[in-house]
């Protein structure tokens, strides 16, 4: 059950968007074991100058033309899972004609409990858990 957001320079054409979000939907389900079903991302756009990147931390990068992934689902990966799905979406990214060096990913896990879809409560309590 994740919730994507992809912040990406504003001049990111739509369709790039539209491409890196079902690349890291199939991803997710591929190496994490995520229920086809549970696809949500937000877009948010940012100018370049707003953000800021170090433009070679732990790899080469272009500030101006960097993403952020920012992955928050329910616990329970192996750090296995986790390493696949970074090394699956950068060449997912790759086979789209983006440059996987200029994207940076993160995991914020949490729990049943922290997710409401509806008025019926929490996750945990919809589903009984």
């Amino acid at each position: 059950m994740p919730f994507n957001k992809i912040h990406v320079p504003k001049a990111l054409p739509t369709q790039m968007c539209r491409s890196i979000s079902e690349q890291l939907h199939e991803s997710l389900v591929a190496t994490c074991g995520v229920n086809p079903s549970d696809d949500f991302t937000l877009v948010s756009r940012y100018e370049p100058e707003d953000m800021m990147f170090h433009p070679t931390f732990l790899g080469n990068r272009d500030p101006k033309a960097t993403i952020v992934i920012e992955i928050a689902l329910l616990g329970g990966r192996s750090d296995e899972q986790k390493e696949h799905l970074y090394k699956d979406m950068r060449q997912r990214l790759s086979n789209i004609g983006f440059e996987p060096n200029n994207s940076i990913m993160f995991l914020i896990e949490n729990n049943s409990i922290d997710w409401s879809f509806s008025g019926a409560g929490s996750v945990k309590t919809v589903l009984g858990l």
